[in-house]
């Protein structure tokens, strides 16, 4: 992957944490400034297509103890042929 070259500001003991943690992983103080920026734009991104494609049914309301409860027994008995 090309690399292009760029100047940013950053505070000294942001560098020093870097500095130190490219010492102890024993990689460069550039690849964890590469690591940064990558997380700082993925984080940042805005994508075009929604997170959950697919839409699902429900009751309209955020499921209570006992639904779930109720859920996972239903599928439990679903996967074990057992009746209720």
């Amino acid at each position: 992957m090309s690399m292009k070259r760029t100047n940013v500001y950053a505070d000294p003991e942001d560098l020093a944490i870097i500095k130190e943690a490219a010492k102890l992983r024993g990689i460069s103080e550039a690849e964890i400034i590469h690591q940064g920026i990558h997380l700082a734009a993925m984080a940042n991104r805005v994508w075009d297509e929604p997170l959950f494609p697919r839409t699902f049914r429900g009751a309209g309301r955020t499921p209570g103890k006992q639904d779930v409860r109720d859920a996972v027994a239903d599928a439990v008995r679903r996967e074990t042929g057992t009746a209720a």
